[in-house]
């Protein structure tokens, strides 16, 4: 085959990772080139050689190599071992070859395929620049540790720890870390089950999710990154102007109002001043600081890698100073509170102390807030937040599958034994009153000096804020790249480059939060996105866990869907604890998002778990079915359009658009499945690509049209063939198609179509063979479409049983916008001789009980012995019955003569056939009389729908068409409806 089959072909080979392998062409320095199979005159056949050309030979040496016969055997540059299966070796489609070129050039090893779309190149060539990478140690634990590490251990534990009381306070420490240690560890299974992109959470939310969820909790992760790096910006400089108050520039100060109350019992207001930060200080200063940031940003992974560690030394060693403290006091100059490491001390303060405040936290029996455990939750949780960062910058990662696990798990571990071990050591330390009223005491007790706890809290907030400007522009150019959001294309990066773009748009929003200056609003909500992200991720391990695809085979083996279920569990119940509000607001932005996504958003098939959980509950679905008839209750119509026309349609519209619309008025308000099938003639080995890109264009067409349903392209010697076999075998269980639709073939007499009577015939015998209902439509072209309103009725002439189907058409019709105003008239067909009176009482009893609203009218007719006794009347309507009487009889003469020369019986369509003329004549007679009946009552009716008779045994096929003309002849829109052997609806409940 040609460069343009094999790349033709090379579409048609989708993978799981969703990679796409590119054609290999002569000019490229690595090619693949194949010989035809030639047989020779001795039947010898010649295998397929694929030849690899190293860089140094161009294209004509090797097609010079290939014809001389000298290739030595061994000689693995030259021929693959793997030609006898009549496929390229693996080794060279994957690109997989030594680390050393056919030149000496080293050449490093393929990166394994990632999700995303990215063609996967098989040419050698010389290794690109890459950015440098970052391992374990900078790469996650540090950026965990500075975010997780922040300023409310400094300021806030201690006070977390007398208000709680230790028992309460261990508890919980644990309760929350015991949250992010199950994220963490969903965390490590999904991050070590394959290569990971740029993106974090966000990569492995939206692959075990689908595209929608991931964007949507992306997206929110991302505000949370951007909008926290404000807040720790606006920490830092409060703390530096604490401890420098003449660094401000714009200086405020608060009167505070006391009581004192003297020795002679005599109480008096006390009125003292407070300086405090301005807030245009805090703009001011907060401004500067995240540019300053920025830049460090801006300068890449090489500058974070330097100022990283910068930032965290002098936070660790203040941590171990005030340990120091802890285990030297109480100092001379200490408070008179603090009184060192005692068991008396600790015993009174095991029990909790919960009480009101005021806003700054000082006990006050009138104070505005009052706390227990919830609120605690919500105050501390923030404390434990930053399990993501290493995450975050999963693109700038050396190895993702080792450093995610095992710097997340290990960051996580660290802080949570700090916060315990300093929860016994505070609980010893100091009088429950010190605890609550002394909001720097880390400041107090830190040996040597109390600055050294203002400069720990002013690095470890300028961490954490610059791990949020670096995490947040990676996150947002991961979703960028992804290609889901149009809008977000502005941000996307090269694999490898710098998020610029992202990063500057990361520090508009931190700057405006910052010009803010109030964050109490916004704080809440940020720490319910880090936890609908930790909620996410445990969702994503749970779903996969639980599911166990073949491809879930994650490296990390300390993970249970139980675990992830917890953690998942946990997030909630912390969310729901902090402020149900502003849980509900979250869940609402996150919605709005999704609702976004799933409208504006371009389709993503990432092979994300909902996938395998859809195919998990179908599998199981379809056991508990059963082959077993199916209750009529429970019955419902899958279609099976027959989308091949009898005659042409115009250039790529591969079905008749009326067929959908009609598909879509067999289901109730739109529930149902419907299988459009299509029948290509000729042989499958040559036309087996023209039907995979005919069924490409059929399941467009079927979108476009809105209508659910699957497409089937069958290639087939014959159309009868064909059909039959997909008759038999198509569908698993109870989900087969159990109705068949199709067109009438109008054209067949028109253009003289002498091969569509049998074809016809053929599929109407097997529809009752394999006991499939027929439902044909005549006047396709005439259908209305959704929005063309109709009205008058809709007519039914029920003649045989057919199970009920031809009623539940009727009523499914009604329920759509285009026959809502139609009402059902029934009519029912009966002899002169029968009661019609009393029919007409059964079947009105019939209707009700089925609780379908229609009008019952009888009509007789003469029987076919009764009109030959009585003679047959003449008028405008046997016109029609004498000129198919006349072209009968001319087939069945041209039958005869060719009989007679051949020398064989009557034979049609390849069969024997045996022909009563009288019965003929019946049959005609017959379908003239309903032809007539429906034109004098239903003339102006919205649809008709009339039984199928079947066809005829040993009658050829012209003739069935024949009656089936007399039939519908002049009826604008007709329905012929044939049921089978099972009830479609019942009465009782």
């Amino acid at each position: 085959m040609d460069n343009g089959e094999i790349e033709s072909a090379d579409e048609e080979m989708p993978s799981h990772s969703g990679q796409k392998y590119r054609p290999v062409f002569a000019h490229e320095k690595s090619s693949i080139q194949m010989t035809s199979m030639e047989s020779g005159p001795s039947s010898e056949v010649q295998l397929k050689k694929i030849l690899i050309a190293s860089p140094s030979e161009t294209v004509s040496n090797v097609i010079e190599g290939t014809s001389h016969g000298h290739d030595e055997p061994n000689d693995t540059r030259r021929e693959s071992k793997l030609e006898l299966f009549g496929f390229d070796s693996l080794v060279n489609i994957l690109g997989l070859k030594s680390h050393f070129s056919m030149t000496g050039e080293q050449v490093p090893t393929p990166s394994s395929p990632r999700n995303g779309g990215e063609d996967i190149s098989i040419t050698i060539g010389l290794p690109k620049v890459a950015s440098p990478k970052l391992g374990t140690m900078m790469g996650v634990f540090v950026p965990c540790l500075q975010n997780i590490l922040g300023i409310i251990y400094y300021i806030r534990f201690s006070w977390i720890v007398g208000m709680s009381g230790i028992g309460e306070a261990l508890l919980l420490v644990a309760f929350c870390g015991s949250c992010t240690f199950l994220t963490g560890i969903s965390l490590s299974a999904i991050a070590t089950n394959g290569a990971m992109k740029g993106g974090g959470p966000y990569y492995l939310i939206g692959r075990a999710l689908g595209p929608e969820v991931g964007v949507s909790i992306g997206l929110c992760f991302f505000l949370g990154n951007a909008v926290a790096g404000s807040m720790y910006v606006l920490g830092a400089v409060e703390t530096f102007l604490d401890a420098v108050p003449n660094a401000g520039f714009f200086r405020e100060s608060v009167m505070v109002v006391s009581n004192s109350t003297a020795t002679n019992g005599t109480t008096t207001e006390v009125i003292t001043t407070v300086s405090t930060p301005s807030l245009h200080d805090l703009q001011v200063y907060g401004v500067i600081v995240t540019i300053l940031l920025c830049f460090i940003v801006f300068g890449g992974v090489k500058i974070i890698n330097r100022v990283a560690p910068a930032i965290l030394i002098p936070v660790l060693v203040s941590i171990f100073c005030i340990f120091i403290g802890i285990f030297s006091a109480p100092r001379s100059n200490a408070s008179s509170g603090i009184t060192g490491l005692r068991a008396q001390t600790f015993r009174d303060n095991w029990s909790p102390a919960y009480q009101r405040t005021t806003n700054a936290g000082i006990p006050d029996p009138e104070g505005s807030i009052y706390w227990n455990f919830n609120a605690l939750v919500g105050l501390f949780f923030p404390a434990v937040t930053g399990i993501m960062a290493g995450s975050n910058r999963s693109a700038s990662l050396k190895d993702t599958q080792r450093s995610i696990p095992v710097g997340t798990l290990a960051a996580t571990l660290t802080t949570s034994f700090l916060y315990l071990i300093s929860v016994l050591l505070f609980g010893a330390l100091a009088t429950r009153d010190e605890l609550l009223t002394n909001r720097l005491l880390t400041a107090e007790v830190a040996w040597p000096l109390p600055a050294i706890i203002y400069v720990g809290i002013i690095l470890s907030t300028l961490g954490a804020a610059l791990q949020s400007l670096t995490g947040a522009p990676r996150l947002l150019a991961a979703i960028a790249n992804d290609d889901i959001l149009p809008v977000l294309k502005y941000f996307k990066v090269t694999e490898g480059g710098e998020p610029h773009l992202a990063t500057l748009f990361t520090a508009l929003i931190c700057i405006g939060c910052v010009i803010i200056g109030n964050l109490d609003l916004i704080t809440p909500t940020i720490t319910m996105f880090f936890l609908l992200c930790y909620a996410g991720v445990n969702l994503s391990c749970f779903l996969l866990d639980l599911l166990d695809a073949p491809s879930w085979r994650p490296r990390w083996k300390f993970h249970h869907w139980s675990l992830s279920l917890l953690g998942a569990s946990l997030c909630i119940v912390i969310m729901f604890l902090i402020s149900w509000s502003f849980t509900v607001v979250s869940l609402a932005l996150a919605g709005l998002i999704y609702y976004y996504v799933s409208i504006k958003g371009k389709a993503g098939d990432w092979g994300d778990g909902f996938k395998s959980a859809y195919f998990q509950l179908a599998l199981r679905s379809l056991r508990s079915l059963g082959a077993n008839q199916v209750h009529p209750k429970n019955w419902y119509p899958i279609p099976l359009i027959f989308c091949r026309p009898w005659g042409k349609l115009p250039e790529n519209v591969p079905c008749h658009p009326k067929l959908a619309d009609f598909a879509n008025c067999m289901k109730k308000k739109g529930r149902g499945m419907s299988i459009f099938l299509s029948i290509i003639d000729g042989d499958y080995h040559e036309l087996a690509e023209d039907a995979k890109t005919a069924c490409r264009e059929l399941s467009t067409y079927i979108d476009y049209k809105r209508c659910e349903g699957v497409a089937e392209i069958i290639v087939a010697p014959t159309m009868s063939d064909g059909f039959r076999g997909v008759i038999q075998t198509m569908g698993l269980g109870n989900l087969k198609p159990n109705i068949v639709v199709m067109r009438y073939p109008e054209i067949w007499r028109r253009e003289n179509l002498t091969e569509i009577p049998s074809t016809f015939v053929s599929i109407i015998n097997d529809c009752i063979i394999a006991n499939k209902a027929v439902v044909i439509v005549k006047g396709l072209d005439e259908w209305p479409g959704e929005y063309q309103k109709q009205y008058g009725t809709i007519d039914l002439y029920w003649i045989v049983k057919d199970g009920g189907l031809m009623l539940l058409l009727s009523q499914l019709l009604l329920t759509k916008e285009s026959f809502e105003s139609c009402k059902i008239q029934v009519f029912c067909i009966a002899e002169e001789d029968t009661e019609a009176e009393e029919l007409k009482a059964d079947v009105k009893k019939f209707l009700y009980d089925l609780r379908l609203q229609a009008e019952v009218i009888v009509i007789t007719m003469k029987s076919w012995e009764a009109q030959i006794e009585g003679g047959v009347q003449q008028d405008d309507s046997m016109e029609a019955f004498t000129s198919a009487q006349r072209r009968i009889a001319a087939y069945l003469a041209e039958m005869k003569e060719t009989a007679r020369k051949q020398g064989t019986p009557l034979m049609a369509s390849g069969k024997q056939v045996v022909v009563n003329e009288q019965q003929v004549d019946k049959f005609l007679y017959t379908t003239l009389k309903l032809n007539s009946t429906i034109l004098r009552y239903s003339r102006m009716a919205a649809v008709v729908l009339v039984s199928l008779p079947p066809p005829p045994l040993n009658h050829p096929s012209y003739f069935y068409m024949e009656y089936m003309d007399l039939l519908v002849e002049n009826v604008p829109r007709m329905l012929i409806v044939r049921g089978y052997r099972r009830d479609v609806v019942t009465l009782f409940t």
